[in-house]
């Protein structure tokens, strides 16, 4: 789901592990940023195969924890920290390029610590220097009623500041929102993440609809896979829940010239299995990539220096195009 390549060696889905760059890192390769500002973020955390793998660390995502919602909310190390004036800030980082003139190849970032070390340090004296990125940062600058449209919860405040990273013109931004393993007590706990979900993504949407970002603006929601299309009680759980699913799943699909409106594919009467417009995820990612301008056909070499293709198959979804 996150890199358009399935793994070639089967794994349990706790242990799952991408040898391949996730969308967010191929963006970030592809398109980079406005001077200042990374080109991936990923709020709160890195999702699971959402990372860089033989793209190197430069183009891993910047995670931004916390919760943008509480007043004490800053984002991590954009500061010059405190005692030290922007004059020795200067002063220090000119002298440690001097010390690090050590002869480096960019490209083996993915397997040298000391490389991927360098390009954070390069990343973080650009965010504390780029007046761009501190004011994308300060969620507070939002009127009331737009803070409150999002809701008051963390997750309502960080798909705020996605939509203020976008505005600020960075190209790929992952909001990591999970809890949806409902094994057990599924309808309580689906009745209060589904209603935050909802009202969220309908505030975001519009949101960006409004300032007129949409139609350059995708919108996904999605999750890992589906869920059983029956309810489980089996008899080592007290109460009714869904487990993982395969065969078929859904994801919202919005902006960036979508036509909007629609449902695309079908499952049977069951919903056991999609049996009409069948995609699969490598068709999803290679939709997401022709409309960031990127080829799916395009071959990466990873880092023994072998071909391997962006995405396993680039035929894109067509109804969504």
């Amino acid at each position: 789901m996150m890199t358009g390549a399935p793994t070639r060696i089967p794994v349990s889905c706790g242990a799952y592990v991408s040898f391949h760059p996730s969308m967010g890192s191929v963006v970030s390769a592809e398109r980079g940023a406005p001077e200042g500002l990374p080109p991936y973020f990923s709020l709160p955390s890195m999702t699971r195969s959402g990372g860089p793998n033989f793209l190197g660390a430069r183009h891993a995502p910047f995670v931004v924890g916390g919760d943008p919602n509480k007043d004490s909310f800053r984002v991590r190390d954009v500061t010059i920290p405190k005692g030290l004036d922007e004059g020795r800030a200067i002063s220090r980082r000119k002298l440690r390029h001097q010390l690090d003139s050590l002869l480096r190849f960019k490209d083996r970032a993915a397997e040298d610590p000391v490389l991927g070390a360098d390009d954070n340090f390069q990343q973080a004296v650009s965010l504390i220097t780029s007046p761009t990125a501190q004011q994308a940062f300060k969620i507070d600058l939002e009127p009331k009623g737009i803070r409150d449209s999002y809701g008051r919860s963390a997750f309502g405040q960080r798909a705020l500041l996605a939509r203020r990273l976008v505005e600020a013109e960075v190209p790929f931004v992952t909001l990591n929102h999970g809890g949806w393993d409902h094994h057990s007590e599924i309808f309580t706990a689906f009745r209060k993440k589904g209603q935050e979900l909802d009202s969220v993504v309908a505030a975001l949407i519009e949101d960006l609809d409004q300032r007129g970002l949409l139609d350059t603006t995708l919108v996904l929601v999605m999750g890992e896979f589906g869920r059983t299309p029956k309810i489980s009680t089996l008899p080592d759980r007290k109460t009714p829940g869904r487990d993982h699913w395969s065969s078929a799943m859904s994801i919202l699909v919005a902006g960036c010239g979508t036509p909007s409106g629609q449902v695309v594919g079908a499952t049977d009467r069951k919903g056991v299995a999609a049996v009409e417009n069948v995609y699969a995820p490598e068709n999803l990612v290679s939709s997401v990539y022709l409309k960031m301008g990127i080829d799916p056909n395009k071959i990466l070499y990873n880092s023994s220096n072998r071909p391997t293709h962006l995405v396993s198959d680039p035929r894109p979804i067509a109804e969504i195009m």
